[in-house]
């Protein structure tokens, strides 16, 4: 018999605690879309970027290849988040859930950085 309460006998055997920051992440990553892809839009409506030269001239503008890069950034991040949080509800077995946890890292840490070198280039030359 222990004279510990059920709540004492809990504490400390739960969550890792990583849940509540991931969320926040992932809210904060959704608000912050809402701003950059409305900007995105909007700035694209008016133009004329049928061609390679005029979308090079248009990303050539300093805080256009700033907000892009953010635009990048942010949906690579919210989607790995998005993904991740799929991969964990739904795929059962350690070994396909880390494997499949890994991949979609890579899949994301390489679209970023195509989409960044891309802005980068256009932005540049």
């Amino acid at each position: 018999m222990s004279l510990r309460t059920p709540l004492g006998r809990v504490l400390g055997k739960g969550s890792a605690g990583d849940g509540v920051g991931h969320w926040w992440v992932q809210r904060v990553t959704a608000v912050a879309l809402l701003p950059l892809t409305a900007w995105f839009a909007i700035s694209l409506l008016g133009k004329q970027l049928q061609s390679y030269e005029a979308m090079r001239g248009w990303l050539a503008q300093p805080w256009v290849a700033v907000f892009a890069a953010l635009l990048v950034v942010t949906i690579a991040w919210h989607s790995k988040l998005g993904v991740q949080v799929v991969v964990e509800d739904y795929v059962h077995g350690k070994g396909n859930k880390t494997a499949l946890l890994l991949f979609s890292t890579f899949v994301h840490v390489v679209a970023a950085a195509a989409g960044l070198f891309a802005i980068l280039r256009l932005s540049l030359s």
